[in-house]
């Protein structure tokens, strides 16, 4: 019987392409796709995927939300993280989240059969280094001394981090991630909080200098 597998990517030509590579392979079929975290609840409730293909930046609900609710839903439910992300970041939020992969969209044409294989059949894809990270983590029980200050943010935190340093405003940020604009300067205030940043200008050019290293 064939791997039902459900794409959830916002951009049509990479979920044209996944949808090609994966449909490409005898063991594996194409069960639903879906552009937002929203959609992809509805579509995987009506097809019962064993594996969930998801992009981490999604309108509306992230992919980490997103996985965290799949999880909690579907029990057997394997979940491949493919992201433009770096991973040294994202990749162990999502295996915090409850993925069991994590591939580069960047590498994904050449690694993402092998990791549907590996993950489908009970094994976990990630880069050597980090899986050492992820051990090393909990040799310290989570409290590496030189832990990057950028990871006490939460998942939403970290995306309005993220947006600001794209240079959106509050109101953009509000309609992209389908809150309110109080919602997000509340975020805005945690964030400083937990970066004991001072103000508002200081908090963009940490943004932004972020955004710049992590996102290139």
């Amino acid at each position: 019987m064939a791997l039902r597998i459900l794409i959830v990517e916002d951009h049509p030509l990479m979920q044209k392409g996944m949808e090609m590579t994966l449909k490409a392979e005898s063991d594996m079929e194409v069960a639903g796709m879906a552009s937002t975290g929203e959609e992809a609840l509805e579509v995987a409730e009506k097809v019962r995927p064993d594996l969930a293909v998801v992009d981490i930046s999604l309108p509306g609900m992230n992919g980490l939300e997103l996985i965290k609710l799949l999880r909690a839903t579907f029990d057997d439910l394997r979940i491949l993280v493919v992201s433009r992300h770096e991973e040294e970041l994202f990749a162990e939020r999502a295996v915090r989240a409850g993925a069991q992969g994590y591939i580069m969209k960047i590498d994904a044409g050449d690694q993402v059969v092998d990791a549907v294989r590996k993950i489908a059949s009970g094994g976990v894809y990630l880069s050597e280094k980090i899986s050492s990270k992820l051990l090393l983590n909990l040799a310290w029980g989570g409290e590496q001394k030189e832990k990057s200050p950028y990871e006490v943010l939460s998942d939403r935190e970290l995306t309005v981090f993220r947006m600001i340093g794209q240079g959106r405003h509050t109101r953009e940020i509000a309609e992209r991630m389908h809150i309110s604009t109080k919602t997000v300067d509340t975020y805005k205030a945690r964030i400083r909080e937990k970066l004991d940043i001072t103000d508002g200008a200081q908090l963009l050019r940490q943004a932004v200098q972020w955004f710049r290293e992590k996102e290139k």
